[in-house]
């Protein structure tokens, strides 16, 4: 379906290998991140059915679909200033891979697509709900980040939404106390996530014309306001057993244990670094976190609560 869309447009595209080609729609896809994106749907989902059932498949399908589309609009949108960037320069439209007509073209059949599974096999509240995480994402956040460093908290909401799909996929009501303190989770992790991935690739945005945190902060207090950031993260996760999301002794030993850890990793943000290892490692230790999370809870609702 995606190289049909391809072939539709008369732009001039570089001529690739099949293999070429897959690898440049996993890219314009962002696959990684859209997989995770996936797999939060499906926790929400397991959180509130306590079990896996046939019914997990179509928001985890419609939510893939939805958000890969998301990620080729975002690739349209920022097709220029990827440009000037040496991280992104060989992404596929900046690169000629494939056509910005022809990612549009895809965007709109990943787009329709994900929106007929979720609608058939979710409602039309989860539909809704992903289409706001779509609106959030490509029309307030990308455009507010062109404008403001700080761009990354509102546009934080964007993890909190896909679980709540998952919850209301498998029957659970949207005002929920445990979906609401979920999200609540979901949208404080996202924003020392951006947060630390802006600092890593820094002077990427700079040259890129994009407003950074080093234009407002100095680098100790950057390093500061991230620890602050990722302890709100770790404070975040102990709210989700007075929710009764976690009743096990032994799986909340393990969020404690995960969470003292993650806070002994930041801890290295407070020490004076010439470089930016020390938010390489900070980067890494908040997205493991929020993975231990998921199993955990995962673990428990699966395996254990019954």
């Amino acid at each position: 379906m995606v190289t049909a869309a391809i072939r539709l447009s008369g732009e001039k595209e570089k001529v690739l290998s099949l293999n070429e080609r897959l690898n440049a729609i996993i890219e314009l896809t962002k696959l990684r991140i859209t997989i995770f994106v996936t797999l939060t749907t499906m926790f929400g989902f397991i959180c509130y059915a306590g079990k896996l059932s046939m019914g997990i498949i179509a928001p985890a399908v419609g939510i893939l679909l939805l958000s890969s589309g998301s990620a080729v609009i975002n690739h349209y949108q920022e097709r220029g200033t990827d440009a000037l960037m040496k991280r992104t320069r060989n992404r596929p439209i900046p690169s000629g891979k494939i056509s910005a007509q022809n990612a549009l073209v895809i965007a709109l059949l990943l787009i329709i697509s994900g929106s007929i599974v979720l609608f058939l096999g979710a409602g039309y509240l989860a539909l809704s709900i992903g289409l706001l995480n779509l609106l959030w994402y490509n029309s307030v956040y990308t455009p507010l980040k062109k404008r403001s460093a700080l761009a990354i908290i509102p546009g934080s909401l964007v993890g909190a939404l896909p679980p709540m799909v998952g919850w209301i996929a498998a029957g659970g009501n949207i005002f929920d106390p445990q979906i609401i303190i979920l999200g609540f989770f979901f949208f404080i992790w996202q924003i020392p996530h951006f947060w630390l991935l802006l600092f890593i690739f820094g002077k990427d945005y700079e040259q890129a014309g994009f407003p950074t945190l080093t234009q407002i902060f100095n680098m100790q207090q950057l390093s500061r306001i991230t620890f602050v950031w990722i302890a709100a993260t770790f404070v975040a996760s102990t709210l989700l057993p007075l929710f009764g999301l976690i009743k096990n002794n032994i799986i909340f030993a393990g969020m404690l244990i995960s969470g003292i850890w993650l806070m002994w990793n930041a801890f290295r943000l407070l020490k004076p670094a010439k470089e930016n290892i020390s938010f390489k490692l900070a980067f890494r230790g908040i997205n493991i976190f929020a993975i231990v999370i998921v199993l955990l809870l995962s673990i428990e609702k699966l395996f254990i609560q019954h």
